[in-house]
């Protein structure tokens, strides 16, 4: 890793790793019907499209003293949707609140036997 390499000289390597960012330029061209933004709602955790300054104040602080011992990271700025898309998560998007509640009966009667 070139983090590790070139550490020992003061130069940090970092990343960011954004989800979708709201700009005319990438809905312009990408979605110009606005059909994927609108399935991006329900998919992101937060509900919402990452903005520019967002990503903007994140590198920043990367950059800036307060983050000089951090390096070799990629730092996924996403809304959650990372986490959310992997694995077993993607089922639990579409588990009704009554499927919720009886799971989480069975648990509660499970730990009281």
């Amino acid at each position: 890793s070139l983090a590790a390499e070139w550490g020992r000289y003061g130069i940090r390597f970092n990343c960011i790793a954004p989800g979708p960012i709201e700009t005319k330029g990438a809905f312009g061209r990408l979605d110009p019907t606005g059909q994927f933004k609108e399935k991006l709602y329900d998919v992101l955790p937060v509900g919402r499209l990452g903005e520019v300054p967002e990503i903007a104040n994140l590198a920043t602080y990367m950059v800036s003293d307060y983050a000089s011992w951090m390096t070799g990271e990629v730092v996924k700025f996403d809304g959650g949707e990372y986490v959310s898309r992997a694995g077993e998560f993607n089922d639990l998007k579409v588990v009704t609140k009554e499927q919720w509640d009886m799971l989480e009966a069975m648990i509660r009667k499970a730990k009281s036997e």
